[in-house]
């Protein structure tokens, strides 16, 4: 896969009082694309609930470059840039781009997959860990120990 992207819209409900989106939107948004590419590629709520795995955070952060104000359409992409070799640890980063051109921030989040029954870090089923390896990579990518 060469990239992967989902448009959306500002919602007034994104706004703080000065009239652009919220800060923790932004993170909202690379969440709503992580969660929407895993599901385009049949890891849905269902299927990680009937396997018993699951997402976590460790770290996110964001680099705000560009407000965006209500009416801007957001797209927002998803690139790997890190994995370890058995998929359990990744870092993913995003940009988010205001009506197709200005980049308005990049959210990096570094996370790793729970199993939901033992609350422990575990190592992904085979069809994750395919998806992953097929997924689009930053440029400087790299496989971690």
């Amino acid at each position: 896969m060469i990239t992967y992207t989902k448009t959306l819209e500002v919602r007034w409900a994104d706004l703080d009082p000065n009239f652009h989106v919220l800060h923790s939107k932004y993170y909202d948004f690379g969440a709503y694309s992580r969660m929407s590419f895993l599901a385009e590629n049949g890891l849905t709520a269902a299927w990680m609930g009937e396997h018993h795995i699951g997402p976590i955070a460790f770290r996110e952060a964001a680099e705000f470059k560009k407000e965006i104000l209500f009416g801007d359409r957001v797209t927002v992409d998803l690139q790997v840039s890190k994995l370890n070799k058995n998929m359990s640890r990744w870092t993913i980063v995003h940009h988010l781009y205001k009506n197709e051109s200005q980049l308005a921030a990049i959210i990096t989040i570094d996370g790793a997959w729970l199993d939901t029954l033992n609350r422990k870090l575990a190592v992904p089923p085979q069809m994750l860990q395919q998806i992953f390896k097929e997924a689009p990579q930053t440029p400087d990518f790299i496989w971690i120990d």
